[in-house]
C-alpha cells in the first residue's frame, strides 16, 4: 500500500477534487517499470490536472504529476534493473497516464532516462520539466549560433520555473541575461540567479505598430507568447533566434513576418513532451555540467502531497516563484 494524491470527478456536477488516498500496487496502470518515487514537482500542466483538467486528463480517478524521480523497484525491460536511479518528464504522464504524485509509479521503460552522475533525485525534480525545457531552449539557441559576447539574452517570465533555470544556466555559461518580470519584488532573486538587467514586463507587453524596433537582444527564451513575443521579435538582432517555450500571455501571435524577412530572425519551437531519447540524454548531461547547483537550490520551495491542491491553484495564478520540490514520502 502507498499514498497518492488522487483527483476525482463528480459526474453529476462535473466538479473535481483532490485528496491524499491509500492505493495498492494492483491499482497502478500496466507498464514495464515500477518506480519508488522520491520527489515530484509542480508545473503549469499539473495545476490544470489538479483542477478541472484543462482537457488534459482523460479519465478519473486520476493521479497527476507530469514529472518524477526515484528508484527502480521492478522492471521487465533489460535496460533498467532494481536500484537504478531514473527521472521522467513528459510523454503525457500525469495527464493521460498516472503520474508522480504518489509513492509508487508504473511507466513504460521508453519514457525513463537514467539519472546522470552528479544529480540526485531531489535535484532532478528541482530541475523537472521546467528546467529540462530551459536546457532544451539554450541548446536550440546555441545550435542556431548563439555565443556569449554578442549582447544580452532576453528571458521572459524570468521568475517562473523555466525562466529561473534559464537565467541560471545562461549566466553560468557567460551570457548577459536580461530578465523580464511583472513582479518587482523578484528583482533580487533574479539578480542572485545571474541576471544582469531587470526588464519590467510593462515595457514589452504591448504591441506597437512598427514591425521593427532597435536591435536589442542576441537571443531570447520566451515563456509568455502573445503580444510580448510579437514585440520581442521586432527587437532581435540580425540573425538572432527566439526559443518559444510557453504561452502564459496567450496563444495568439499578433506579429508580422517582417522580422523574419528583413533581419533573418528565427522562431524556434521547444517541445519537451515528445522529445527523442538521445536529445533528452544530451539535455540532462548538460544540466549536470551547466546548471550551478547552489543557484538551483536557491529556487526551491519544498512541499508534500497534501500541499499540492493549493499549489496547483497558485501556479495557475502565476503566484509560484522558482521551483517546487514535492517530497512524496514527507
Amino acid at each position: 500500500m502507498f499514498n497518492a494524491l488522487v483527483v476525482i470527478k463528480d459526474e453529476d456536477s462535473g466538479e473535481t477534487s483532490a485528496a491524499v488516498q491509500t492505493l495498492s500496487l494492483e491499482q497502478l496502470p500496466d507498464a514495464e517499470v515500477t518506480v519508488a518515487v522520491d520527489y515530484s514537482t509542480v508545473n503549469y500542466k499539473d495545476g490544470l490536472c489538479l483542477g478541472p483538467g484543462g482537457g488534459l486528463v482523460r479519465k478519473y480517478p486520476h493521479v497527476p504529476g507530469i514529472d518524477f524521480a526515484g528508484t527502480v523497484e521492478t522492471s521487465s525491460d533489460e535496460r533498467y534493473k532494481p536500484g537504478d536511479k531514473v527521472v521522467l518528464t513528459g510523454w503525457r504522464v500525469g495527464e493521460a497516464h498516472w503520474g508522480g504524485y504518489a509513492q509508487k509509479a508504473r511507466v513504460r521503460a521508453d519514457w525513463l532516462v537514467p539519472l546522470p552522475d552528479g544529480i540526485d533525485t531531489r535535484q532532478a525534480m528541482a530541475v523537472g520539466t521546467a528546467g529540462f525545457t530551459a536546457m532544451l531552449a539554450v541548446m536550440a539557441l546555441e545550435d542556431h549560433g548563439l555565443t556569449p559576447g554578442h549582447g544580452p539574452v532576453l528571458v521572459t517570465g524570468a521568475a517562473g520555473g523555466v525562466g529561473s533555470v534559464a537565467t541560471a544556466i545562461l549566466s553560468n555559461l557567460g551570457y548577459e541575461v536580461a530578465a523580464v518580470t511583472g513582479r518587482p519584488e523578484t528583482s533580487d532573486y533574479l539578480t542572485a540567479l545571474g541576471a544582469t538587467q531587470i526588464v519590467p514586463r510593462e515595457e514589452l507587453n504591448e504591441t506597437v505598430k512598427r514591425p521593427l524596433e532597435s536591435e536589442n537582444w542576441a537571443g531570447c527564451i520566451d515563456a509568455v507568447g502573445g503580444a510580448m513575443l510579437a514585440r520581442v521579435l521586432g527587437q532581435m538582432k540580425y540573425g538572432a533566434s527566439v526559443a518559444a517555450v510557453g504561452l502564459a500571455g496567450g496563444a495568439g501571435l499578433p506579429a508580422t513576418v517582417i522580422p523574419f524577412l528583413l533581419r533573418g530572425v528565427n522562431l524556434l519551437g521547444i517541445d519537451s513532451v515528445m522529445q527523442p531519447y538521445d536529445n533528452r540524454l544530451r539535455a540532462w548531461q548538460r544540466i549536470a555540467t551547466d546548471l550551478p547547483m547552489d543557484k538551483l537550490e536557491a529556487m526551491v520551495q519544498p512541499a508534500t502531497l497534501s500541499d499540492l491542491p493549493q499549489l496547483g491553484a497558485d501556479i495557475l495564478k502565476g503566484q509560484v516563484k522558482g521551483r517546487v520540490v514535492v517530497d512524496v514520502n514527507g
